[in-house]
C-alpha cells in the first residue's frame, strides 16, 4: 500500500513535519509494510520555510536583519533542494510574534527586514523566490521592504521618510533609480490566501490593523496613508494594484511586492504543492491523508487540505483529513474533494490537554483511520469474491 501523508501544521502544538511523523507511526502500526511518502505542507504562513526546505532536502539560512520595530532580529530562510529557489517567511523578519503585545504599533512598524532577506537571497545567486506573507506586524504597504532594495520615499523637502505606515501620508515622490537591478531577472511568487484590497473597509488597515495594535483612529490614519501611497506609486510606476485581490495582505506588503518586484500573488498551498512536486508523488498513491489544527467552513475556501484533495482528485486518489478539531461548517469540505474527516479528540478533554498530547493523539487517530481502511479493504475483497463465485 502506498500512502501519501500531506498535513499542514497544528498551530501552537505541532509543525507539519511533526504531524507527518506522527501520522506515519499510526499508519505503520496497522500497515507495517506500507510505503509512506511524507510531504509536510503549508499555505504560506507559519511553517512554510521548514516544510519546503525539508521536503526538498534543501538547507536553512540565517541572517540578522532589522525587525519590525527597528531592532536586530535573527531571521531564518531557506534554499530549496534545487539550489535555485529560495523561500522566505516575512514573519521571520517582520512578524507579529517578534513584538510584545504592549509594544504593537502599526504606525511605525516596518517590512525593511523582509527586504533584507530578499536581498540576501539575491546575493546567493537565487533568481526564484517564494515569499509567505502571513503573520505580519506591519502596515507600511511594503515600503520598508522596497527601501531595503534601493527605493527612496521622499517628502516635499526631498528628505527620506522614516519607517512605518503613518509616514506615508507625507510621501511626495518615489525614486526608483537605485532599485536592485537583479529583481528584473527574478521570479517572485507570493503565497497569499486572502483577497483583501489595499484600502477601504476590507483593506489592510481596517481588517488587520486592530490585531496589530491599531485603534480606530490609527486605522483611519493608516488607511488614508496607504491610499496616498498607492496614488503616488501609480504615477511613478504606472502600476495600479490598490484594488487587486491580495494587495492588502500583510499590511499592504502584497501591493508593495507587486509594484516594486513585479511579484505574482498565488494561493499559498498551490505554490507549496508545486515546489514539493506533490503531483508526481500522488499519482500512484492508494490514499492521501492530510490534516490541520481545525477544520471548519474556512477550510473549504482554499486552505491547505482542500488544495491537497483537489490535486489528488485529478488522479482519483481519495483524500481523508485528520484534524485537531471540527468546527462549524466542516462538512463543506466534503464538496471540495475530501472524502472523509476524523478528529484527533477521542474523549472529553480541554484544549490545553489536546495540544499537550497532540502528537500521540494524531498517531492514535491515524491508527484508527487505518483500521477502518483495513475493514473497507476486507469488505471490498469479500464483495469481489462473491462476484467471482456468482
Amino acid at each position: 500500500m502506498r500512502i501519501v501523508v500531506a498535513p499542514d501544521s497544528f498551530k501552537g502544538s505541532l509543525s507539519s513535519i511533526e504531524v507527518a511523523n506522527a501520522m506515519e507511526e499510526g499508519i505503520l502500526s496497522v500497515f507495517p509494510d506500507a510505503q509512506v511518502i511524507k510531504v509536510p505542507i503549508a499555505d504560506g504562513g507559519e511553517g512554510t520555510t521548514e516544510s519546503l526546505v525539508k521536503a526538498t532536502r534543501g538547507r536553512f539560512m540565517n541572517n540578522k536583519v532589522i525587525g519590525p520595530l527597528g531592532n536586530l532580529v535573527e531571521a531564518c530562510w531557506g534554499i530549496l533542494g534545487d539550489e535555485q529557489t529560495a523561500v522566505i517567511e516575512m514573519a521571520a523578519a517582520s512578524g507579529l510574534t517578534l513584538i510584545a503585545t504592549g509594544e504593537r504599533n502599526p504606525l511605525i512598524t516596518t517590512t525593511y527586514g523582509t527586504g533584507q532577506l530578499i536581498k540576501a537571497a539575491l546575493d546567493h545567486g537565487i533568481r526564484k523566490l517564494i515569499i509567505g506573507i502571513g503573520g505580519s506586524a506591519t502596515n507600511d504597504g511594503g515600503a520598508g521592504m522596497a527601501r531595503a532594495l534601493g527605493i527612496k520615499f521622499l517628502d516635499s523637502s526631498g528628505n527620506e521618510l522614516p519607517n512605518g505606515g503613518a509616514a506615508l501620508r507625507d510621501l511626495e515622490k518615489i525614486n526608483c533609480t537605485e532599485l536592485d537591478p537583479r529583481l528584473a531577472e527574478t521570479t517572485i511568487l507570493v503565497a497569499c490566501d486572502v483577497d483583501n484590497p489595499l484600502c477601504g473597509v476590507r483593506g489592510a488597515s481596517a481588517v488587520y490593523g486592530p490585531q496589530k495594535g491599531a485603534t480606530p483612529a490609527m486605522v483611519e490614519e493608516l488607511d488614508q496613508a496607504l491610499k496616498h501611497y498607492s496614488l503616488i506609486a501609480k504615477v511613478t510606476t504606472g502600476k495600479d494594484v490598490a484594488e487587486y485581490p491580495g494587495a492588502g495582505a500583510a499590511g499592504g506588503l502584497g501591493a508593495g511586492l507587486m509594484i516594486f518586484a513585479s511579484a505574482q500573488l498565488k494561493p499559498g498551498v498551490e505554490i507549496v504543492l508545486e515546489a514539493t512536486n506533490f503531483e508526481e508523488k500522488v499519482k500512484h498513491a492508494d490514499v492521501v491523508i492530510t490534516g490541520e489544527g481545525r477544520t471548519d467552513f474556512q477550510t473549504a475556501h482554499g486552505k491547505a487540505p482542500v488544495g491537497v484533495a483537489s490535486l489528488a482528485q485529478n488522479y482519483n486518489v481519495p483524500t481523508i483529513c485528520i484534524s485537531g478539531g471540527l468546527g462549524t461548517g466542516y462538512e463543506d469540505v466534503l464538496q471540495k474533494g475530501i472524502k472523509g474527516l476524523m478528529s484527533i479528540v477521542s474523549q472529553p478533554m480541554t484544549l490545553e490537554e489536546c495540544m499537550d498530547s497532540a502528537g500521540e493523539l494524531v498517531k492514535a487517530a491515524t491508527s484508527r483511520l487505518c483500521q477502518l481502511i483495513h475493514v473497507g479493504m476486507t469488505i471490498g475483497s469479500g464483495i469481489s469474491r462473491t462476484n467471482d463465485d456468482a
